[in-house]
């Protein structure tokens, strides 16, 4: 199958390019820059020069696939609104590209969207729409163009990570050096989900061959890792203190990253492991990709 990919110079589509050409099938990968180009084609893929924010570059990149994974996220934090929204006009112009035809396409989401109960992990089968976080409208997007005749599931992830980066916990590694703490809020013991992105690589490629249409997986490996946990991890390897701040400390510390400091997020991935035969074999969890850091690279 010939797969353009979006994101595929990132984190994680990186290892789904080298995934997908592991399994077969050939990459024609999405670059906005020369270095990207080049690190595509010293992988063994094709290049596909545009951006999220290229409408037409996706459309013509999906034309010329015979099927589409959509990693790609533009990940500034700080005005994730508007971040949200570029996303949810990337997938429909993508959508607009396969109407019809049955291709299959890959969305990403996180794992907080298809949490039932506060407290209970996320579960793959629950969406809500009206959902406040604005990550809804990738998912929204995506059911809109499952209506329009292409075989459209969904990948939440969770916190990715490896010995280099570790989703929301690398902004706050760096925040942590900067403040010379390392804090969580309150007891510490709201919990992220988290998965190693060789694990999650692996996931994309499986919804891409086997996903029905509106199918929806969790890359999770771990369902709960503390924040306790993760702030002690980041003590230990910047060798700074560990503090717990109240609710009202945690918005001057943390800034941008207070609206997700707190959240209580566990995700499970029972379903996925089932529906896709996906077990994950990365046996390093979050907390020891951590612990084996090189915390002297900032």
């Amino acid at each position: 199958m010939r797969v353009f990919l979006t994101g595929a110079t990132g984190f994680v589509g990186i290892e789904v390019v080298r995934d997908l050409l592991k399994a077969g099938h050939t990459v024609l990968g999405l670059a906005r820059s020369d270095k990207g180009a080049a690190a595509l084609i010293a992988a063994g893929a094709e290049v596909h020069r545009g951006d999220l924010e290229d409408l037409d570059s996706l459309r013509s990149g999906a034309r010329s696939s015979d099927g589409v994974i959509h990693c790609g996220f533009v990940h500034d934090w700080s005005r994730f609104a508007e971040v949200c929204a570029i996303d949810r006009r990337a997938i429909e112009a993508i959508g607009d590209a396969l109407a019809g035809s049955d291709r299959p396409l890959v969305v990403t989401s996180g794992t907080g969207m298809g949490t039932v109960v506060p407290g209970q992990p996320a579960i793959e089968d629950h969406f809500d729409p009206n959902h406040p976080n604005p990550r809804a409208g990738s998912e929204i997007a995506a059911e809109a163009v499952a209506a329009q005749g292409v075989r459209v599931s969904v990948v939440r992830l969770p916190q990715v990570h490896n010995t280099e980066k570790q989703g929301l916990v690398t902004p706050t590694i760096a925040l942590s050096r900067e403040k010379g703490v390392s804090a969580y809020i309150g007891d510490g013991l709201n919990r992220w989900p988290a998965v190693h992105v060789l694990d999650a690589a692996r996931v994309y490629r499986l919804a891409l061959e086997k996903g029905p249409n509106r199918a929806r997986y969790h890359a999770v490996s771990e369902e709960s890792v503390t924040a306790k946990a993760i702030a002690e991890a980041i003590g230990r390897g910047l060798k700074i203190p560990v503090v717990s701040l109240s609710p009202e400390e945690a918005a001057g510390h943390f800034g941008w990253m207070a609206m997700f400091a707190g959240w209580d997020m566990p995700a499970s991935s029972t379903l996925t492991q089932e529906r896709l035969g996906w077990h994950p074999t990365q046996q390093a969890g979050m907390i020891e990709d951590l612990d084996h850091m090189d915390y002297s690279v900032s």
